[in-house]
């Protein structure tokens, strides 16, 4: 019987029930229409369930509620969410090892890359070697593997890295040294936050899978700070320079190829880290530091001279820690979820103290995955040879030329500072050289506006960076006015670092929040739990606690050294290098 006769029979059943007062049905009647309405609602939620699931397959998953904390993270939308994953835009070869994880097919995807190119950086080493082969054959080598590896990854979207060399590189050669630095900041940075909304706001907000803007992050400081040095090395005279740029200053216009090489070569074009044209090209063509010998000692000078050390042990040493810390991330990530933090039965609940110490330790949790990803880039260039900074006093050789960060010095910060001198280290030094040294009103609000710009279009990340701007100058406050009071015994010195370890750790985490909840619903909810403490004690401490300008201590400190007849030429060196500066 069809869906619409029974319908029939069952209204003309109840029509006949209320003419004759429903005294007329005999019991088989009854149960035939207690059977007849029992499979109706039966039919009716398995069109219903059909409906639903057939409605869920076509509409996208709201990752960005997911990685807000919402109900949307369920084991079922999780399901859903690898599901979808697993249609990345890259190679689908490796489906069968992501589907035996249980990993998204993109980061298996990744990790493979970045594994193959480990071992592609021991080959290239030994058999493509300065002694054995041409620079314009590493540089073939380099950047073909790198494509490849790209392609691999992220399918089509890799395009967008050749674009986005390729319209930079026409910039360079169309437009004069003078301003070129400016148009190739300007040009690259609107591309990638291009690309970084369309991905975000046009396809899927909080897409849970490999981010091919990643990648153009790095390329985007690779061309921004190549336009700067060749201004340094082209347009600007050699005694108006700091030191730092006259080590990197670059005095011809790179080829094409070198300047593709330098850009996707296949040790960095996945996770990086950035580095100087000068080291890759002498990387390149066998004569690590050449540029640098004019701050090396008698010693290391010497030592080079003997032939380069192997980078193995120091391999060695760097893929064992980032796969131990890949086991943490993986073993401890869901036992603290961030989301936890703006969870109300955890807020309404939970003393204040344990809020402060599970923030702590969910933010901690965080870490490690970057430490896994940045410590094996790390080493896949030190396999090719790359990274090489000379030795140390004991007469070991230094293979942190581009390492991205210091773990124990992160752990360990006693400052704001600190922290990030140590973390992400190649991005805090584009920062420096492209924006806080050529800054000349408010460098630290610009380094940071510059930083969040860079990250992406997540609202989390600027609120991040906005509080940032406000812990930093509090931080410094605290460093000149508080500090020396407690540099007079070695006890209060250690009482010092003790508080102020505690303070910087809890202050990272209370402004990285945003960063990882990304949204600014869940962020400000976050903010008012805490009813935006931080915010106004650093703000106090600001007010308080005025420390001068930059450029204002350098007068200072210039109006001071005038008089004395031994620091006047130093008082003018920096004069002159302000000056320079601000121009």
């Amino acid at each position: 019987m069809g869906e619409k006769e029974r319908r029939e029979a069952h209204r003309w059943r109840g029509e006949s029930k209320e003419l004759g007062g429903g005294g007329g049905e005999t019991g088989d009647q009854r149960e035939e229409g207690e059977s007849d309405r029992r499979g109706e609602e039966e039919e009716e939620q398995e069109e219903e369930d059909d409906a639903q699931a057939d409605q869920q397959s076509r509409l996208p998953v709201d990752h960005g509620a997911a990685a807000a904390g919402t109900p949307s993270s369920t084991p079922g939308a999780m399901a859903d969410e690898s599901t979808r994953t697993t249609a990345c835009t890259g190679s689908s070869l490796l489906q069968p090892v992501s589907e035996m994880t249980n990993l998204p097919l993109d980061q298996v995807n990744f990790v493979v890359c970045q594994l193959c190119a480990l071992i592609s950086a021991f080959w290239f080493r030994l058999f493509l070697h300065p002694s054995k082969t041409s620079p314009f054959i590493r540089h073939v080598v380099a950047t073909v593997l790198g494509l490849y590896f790209a392609l691999f990854c992220f399918g089509w979207y890799a395009l967008h890295f050749l674009v986005q060399s390729g319209l930079t590189y026409g910039i360079m050669i169309l437009t004069g040294v003078e301003h070129m630095h400016k148009y190739c900041l300007v040009v690259a940075l609107s591309y990638l936050s291009l690309c970084q909304i369309t991905r975000v706001y046009v396809f899927d907000y909080g897409m849970y899978s490999a981010d091919f803007t990643g990648p153009m992050m790095v390329i985007t400081q690779k061309i921004t700070s190549l336009a700067f040095e060749i201004h340094d090395g082209i347009a600007r005279k050699e005694e108006h320079l700091t030191a730092g740029q006259k080590i990197l200053a670059i005095r011809r216009m790179p080829s094409l190829l070198e300047y593709f090489s330098y850009n996707c070569n296949f040790m960095g074009i996945l996770a990086g880290p950035t580095c100087s044209y000068n080291d890759y090209i002498a990387f390149i063509e066998g004569e690590p530091r050449r540029h640098r010998e004019q701050e090396a000692d008698k010693q290391s000078k010497s030592r080079l001279r003997q032939g380069e050390p192997s980078p193995n042990m120091e391999v060695v040493r760097k893929v064992a820690t980032s796969f131990f810390c890949l086991l943490v991330f993986l073993s401890v990530c869901k036992v603290f979820p961030v989301e936890r933090n703006i969870e109300d039965d955890f807020i309404a609940n939970t003393p204040f103290y344990a809020q402060v110490v599970y923030l702590y330790l969910s933010m901690l949790t965080t870490r490690p995955k970057y430490y896994f990803v940045w410590t094996l880039a790390d080493a896949i260039n030190n396999a090719a040879g790359f990274g090489f900074n000379g030795y140390d006093s004991n007469g070991a050789p230094r293979w942190d030329l581009i390492s991205n960060l210091r773990i124990l010095n992160i752990e360990f910060a006693t400052s704001f500072k600190v922290f990030l001198d140590n973390w992400n280290i190649q991005t805090v030094q584009w920062l420096k050289r492209v924006c806080y040294e050529r800054c000349p009103y408010h460098p630290t609000a610009a380094t940071f506006i510059l930083s969040a710009m860079w990250h992406g279009a997540y609202p989390g990340y600027y609120l991040t960076f906005l509080t940032g701007i406000v812990v930093t100058l509090a931080a410094r406050a605290v460093r000149h006015k508080v500090r020396p009071h407690f540099l007079h015994s070695a006890a209060l010195k250690q009482l010092y670092d003790v508080m102020t370890w505690a303070a910087t750790q809890i202050a990272i985490c209370y402004t990285v929040v945003p960063f990882v909840l990304l949204s600014v619903g869940p962020s400000l909810k976050f903010y008012r739990s805490w009813y935006f403490s931080l915010h106004i004690m650093c703000v106090l401490l600001a007010v308080a606690l005025p420390v001068k300008p930059r450029h204002l201590r350098l007068k200072e400190q210039q109006k001071s050294c005038s008089q004395d007849p031994v620091l006047k030429p130093l008082a003018a060196a920096e004069t002159y290098s302000h000056k320079e500066k601000t121009s």
